[in-house]
């Protein structure tokens, strides 16, 4: 359990490094990516040669005795939701971080991406349960605080109940918005209700996912246990047969998924602990702006 000093110290951590990558990388990117509700209107000005003439004001040139135009500007007033994964398979990492430590620096960089863009930000913690909402609002100290929940909220449950938590965002947020939903998607039950929440929302999941969930390591006799279920299984990872099958499950759950978000939607991002995730969502923001 960290102390106060040491949340304090992890939560500015991740602020400096969620400021950096957003000033550097993702403010430019974020705001082509996400578009606003539409363009409104801001000023006139002058005529300049070259502007649209669909858009001359009539009745102020005709004031004025001179040519004006109509300006607009896009309505930004986005809303960017965090519907974030605690349950007890988030604590597995055989490499450079746990599924949870990966999440928790993902969700503070698109935090501050949106509020940098001046949009609210807010989340949906959940194990089978809700365990925290946190009301979108704009402003840095807001950001933080979503970070800081990331960082220290532990799930009072050990199991995943996807489908209940996009219920519950789809009954608390009635405004379109950007839902990034972090998991490892270890839940059969939720294509339903995420397919009612892409007709509203603009979705996004992330699929964290370790190493080892791809492949066994060749170390003999293991006694595993199920993190969520608490249920105990010997395997022999020498048996080839055995890892074979293991990873053949992995792929066979990950192409599942592929195709529930498809048919959804929405969209599927796949990030392991040991890969630059930094990569990945640069290049899916490029790709949709």
């Amino acid at each position: 359990m960290l102390t106060t000093t040491e949340i304090l110290k992890k939560v500015k951590e991740l602020e400096i490094k969620s400021k950096r990558l957003t000033r550097h990388l993702f403010t430019g990117e974020y705001h082509s990516a996400f578009k606003g509700r539409g363009m409104s209107f801001k000023e006139v000005r002058e005529y300049h040669a070259g502007d649209d003439v669909r858009f001359i004001d009539w009745n102020v040139s005709a004031r004025f005795n001179t040519t004006f135009s109509k300006l607009f500007e896009e309505e930004r007033e986005l809303t960017m939701m965090l519907l974030v994964d605690i349950s007890a398979s988030s604590l597995f990492g055989t490499v450079h971080a746990r599924k949870k430590d990966l999440v928790t620096e993902i969700g503070a960089i698109l935090a501050f991406s949106a509020i940098s863009n001046n949009d609210k930000a807010g989340a949906v913690l959940f194990s089978d349960g809700i365990e925290k909402y946190i009301p979108p609002k704009k402003g840095r100290d807001h950001g933080l605080f979503i970070v800081r929940e990331l960082l220290t909220l532990e799930g009072k449950k050990k199991g995943t109940d996807i489908a209940s938590a996009l219920r519950y965002f789809n009954n608390t947020t009635r405004q379109k918005s950007i839902l990034f939903v972090l998991s490892d998607f270890l839940d059969p039950g939720f294509s339903d209700a995420l397919r009612v929440a892409g007709k509203k929302h603009d979705v996004i999941g992330i699929k964290v996912y370790d190493p080892m969930d791809v492949q066994l390591p060749e170390v003999g006799l293991l006694d595993v246990e199920d993190a969520e279920t608490g249920k105990l299984v010997r395997i022999d990872s020498n048996d080839y047969l055995v890892r074979k099958s293991y990873q053949e499950e992995f792929f066979r759950h990950t192409e599942w998924c592929k195709q529930v978000f498809l048919r959804a939607g929405c969209d599927l991002l796949h990030i392991s602990t040991k890969e630059d995730y930094v990569k990945v969502l640069q290049k899916f923001f490029i790709g949709r702006s």
